[in-house]
């Protein structure tokens, strides 16, 4: 999306962070912030109405919490990418979210140009979450031998070369690392991308990198 506006929307029951998060993002270069909600229960509408790009999803609110919100959404045709907030990195909630479909997560009182540049990212369609983030969130789930073995069904299901790419996502490279990698253009790493996401039945690069982990398969250096 280079170029172009990235539109925001942002959910959090509360008004004082959403304040401060519309001040903050509205005036960063190529950001707007095209809608506001208080709960998960009136994002459904909001995005009918705002059509954002982004929504950068609270994890806590009081009707409908972010796991379930981004859940619904990201169930829709043509979905916005869903960016989650959290208090503290270690929110058990924040592995349900990815797995619902969020692209990654913030922690709240994370530094603005960090918010920023994960926006940009997410907006670009390349990983915000560092391999060491993924594999600390990942350290903290409980993967059972069945888990392990209906994810290595799922990536069997792949190319070799999609497999090769999938790793790659797994390792969190981003589409120029993969390409420069696999010695591949970077428009056939896309290509790659889009039909893993349509044979496994996923929304992003992020449950890619998760159903990798689940795998249990090596993607380290």
């Amino acid at each position: 999306m280079a170029g172009m506006t990235v539109r925001l929307m942002l959910v959090d029951d509360d008004p004082l962070v959403r304040a401060g998060l519309a001040m903050m993002l509205d005036g960063s270069d190529g950001i707007e912030v095209v809608g506001q909600v208080g709960d998960g229960a009136d994002v459904p509408a909001a995005v009918d109405e705002h059509h954002p790009d982004i929504v950068l999803m609270d994890l806590r609110m009081p009707r409908i919490d972010g796991v379930r919100a981004t859940a619904r959404l990201r169930a829709r045709p043509e979905a916005p990418e869903v960016v989650v907030l959290t208090t503290f990195d270690s929110d058990d909630n924040v592995l349900r979210a990815l797995r619902a479909g969020a692209s990654g997560f913030l922690v709240k009182d994370a530094p603005p140009a960090q918010i920023v540049d994960a926006i940009r990212r997410v907006a670009a369609g390349e990983p915000m979450l560092s391999p060491q983030v993924m594999r600390r969130l990942m350290d903290r789930a409980v993967i059972t031998s069945g888990s392990v073995q209906q994810a290595r069904t799922a990536l069997d299901r792949l190319s070799p070369r999609e497999r090769d790419v999938a790793r790659a996502v797994g390792r969190g490279r981003s589409n120029a690392e993969i390409a420069a990698e696999l010695y591949m253009s970077a428009a056939t790493v896309k290509a790659h991308i889009s039909r893993i996401l349509t044979k496994l039945g996923l929304g992003n690069r992020t449950q890619v990198a998760l159903l990798v982990h689940d795998a249990d398969l090596d993607t380290d250096d």
